[in-house]
């Protein structure tokens, strides 16, 4: 759930490979996790979206805001990563952005949402950079590996799946839990759509599509954990090959006779 290595191809990169977005990419991540949080508080009778009551500004202003706003959400997840939850202070991150605690607050407002936007964030820029991955795939195949690749934390200690962690085991409200709901379920449509693919293709077995779906995030989510905790067991195996080539064998097509 997910350093940045140019020499490896899109196939060959872990989701936390993608933790430092590039340039070009916050702008739009930043506008995909906006909207899903935006509309989740605004459902729950909350004040998220302040872009009404903010003047218009040109193009190159919002580029840069959008930079600020990347470097703020990245050094956060840094943060919290490293000193969790209850030590967290805003400082804490200003001085990471190399920003000032006022700028923080205005990207993030409270302290209380402060783990569910940046999560937001994140998932948004892992999830563009999965599908520019996913487009340039030549089969369903293919785009299964870059799933379960985008989907495993690459170390123990990975800062995405950390920030996952730290978030699900706070106290939600109701539009926390929308937000975290959308994001979860996020994870199974784009597995399913790897595999409805395949399977119009005939490349992939008619598996009952939720079951197998359910099936498949239970069991990288739980290899995540290992992974994450940090379990010898994986010290000389690769979880990645293991958890495909496990997914592989129930959707390998039955051999007519």
């Amino acid at each position: 759930m997910p350093t940045s290595e140019t020499e490896r191809t899109p196939t060959d990169r872990a989701p936390s490979d993608r933790a430092v977005p590039a340039e070009g990419v916050i702008g739009t991540a930043d506008a995909e996790a906006g909207a899903a949080y935006r509309s989740a508080d605004r459902s729950a009778g909350g004040s998220a979206d302040r872009s009404a009551d903010l003047p218009l500004v040109d193009r190159k202003r919002q580029r840069s805001g959008d930079e600020a706003r990347g470097r703020a959400m990245r050094a956060a997840i840094s943060v919290i990563a490293e000193k969790g939850t209850a030590a967290l202070r805003m400082s804490d991150i200003a001085e990471r952005a190399g920003m000032s605690t006022g700028h923080i607050l205005y990207h993030f407002g409270k302290k209380d949402r402060l783990l569910l936007e940046v999560l937001a964030w994140s998932q948004a820029d892992l999830w563009t950079r999965y599908q520019e991955a996913a487009d340039q795939a030549g089969s369903p195949a293919e785009k299964l590996d870059l799933f379960v690749r985008f989907y495993l934390p690459r170390h123990q200690g990975d800062e995405r799946y950390a920030l996952w962690t730290q978030v699900l085991t706070q106290h939600h409200d109701e539009a926390g839990r929308r937000i975290l709901t959308a994001l979860l379920d996020g994870w199974d449509e784009r597995l399913e759509a790897v595999v409805r693919e395949g399977r119009e293709l005939g490349q992939f077995a008619d598996v009952d599509l939720p079951e197998f779906t359910i099936r498949a995030v239970a069991m990288l989510s739980g290899l995540s954990e290992d992974v994450m905790f940090g379990r010898s067991r994986w010290q000389h195996t690769s979880v990645h090959a293991f958890a495909l080539s496990a997914l592989e064998r129930d959707l390998r097509p039955t051999r007519r006779p």
